[in-house]
């Protein structure tokens, strides 16, 4: 069978800040690395929850903003007409971030949209309303992360009205170009202003990480370990 999917590419990294942090990181650190910074909101509401735990999401936001209609559209108008462009222009290492609001009555993703994602290189996609063609989505392996589960097309529901605009997606302001950090515990997003002082305080962290559960497993005492290394 043919690989329709795009090669991994072994030439010189478009995006070394983002490489680091998705081969050393994980969501955690993250998180305690921006409240070391007094970012203390970058992670998004625990509902934010991916298809497939074992899978991490790393990449630069592309922002869509979504409104509720009550409508479905007339036989002349494209309601999909500002996603399909957003998608079709994604780039190597871009993740979705759909903010759908607080209605809860859209399911924006789905198979089509992760299968022409994936083409294009993008590593994930993140919404605040639900997903569906859940079974298609994890067959691609593409990171999703979303508010839950649901058949509902956006179509007559929901319509995006602007795309790669600050957004509020499960309680964060996200910007295009920000880093989203997603796994097992969650998805954070790390502001691009902030995200040379992100990879140095994370770093640091790490360090300190794997020195305390080393001396753990040595059978050091917590207490004399965390004095020593000041991590729990």
């Amino acid at each position: 069978m043919t690989n329709i999917f795009p090669e991994v590419s072994s030439g010189p990294s478009i995006d070394p800040v983002v490489d680091e942090m998705r081969d050393t990181f994980f969501c955690a650190l993250v998180s305690d690395a921006l409240d070391e910074l007094g970012h203390m909101s970058q992670a998004m509401e625990p509902r934010i929850r991916p298809l497939d735990d074992t899978l991490v999401l790393v990449g630069r936001a592309r922002t869509m903003l979504y409104m509720d209609v009550y409508a479905r559209p007339g036989p002349d108008e494209n309601h999909y007409a500002l996603e399909i462009a957003l998608v079709d222009d994604l780039k190597p290492g871009d993740v979705v971030v759909a903010a759908c609001g607080k209605s809860g009555r859209i399911a924006p993703w789905g198979g089509l949209l992760s299968t022409a994602a994936t083409i294009r290189g993008a590593t994930g996609a993140v919404m605040d309303g639900y997903v569906r063609d859940i079974r298609h989505v994890r067959e691609l392996k593409l990171p999703v992360y979303s508010g839950g589960i649901a058949p509902l097309d956006s179509n007559g529901r929901g319509k995006v009205v602007e795309t790669d605009v600050p957004v509020e997606c499960a309680g964060v302001l996200v910007h295009s170009g920000d880093i989203i950090f997603g796994d097992a515990d969650g998805c954070i997003v790390i502001p691009k202003a902030l995200e040379m002082d992100v990879l140095e305080a994370g770093r640091k962290k790490l360090m300190a990480e794997k020195n305390t559960l080393n001396a753990l497993k040595a059978g050091k005492k917590l207490i004399d370990v965390y004095n020593e290394f000041g991590v729990l």
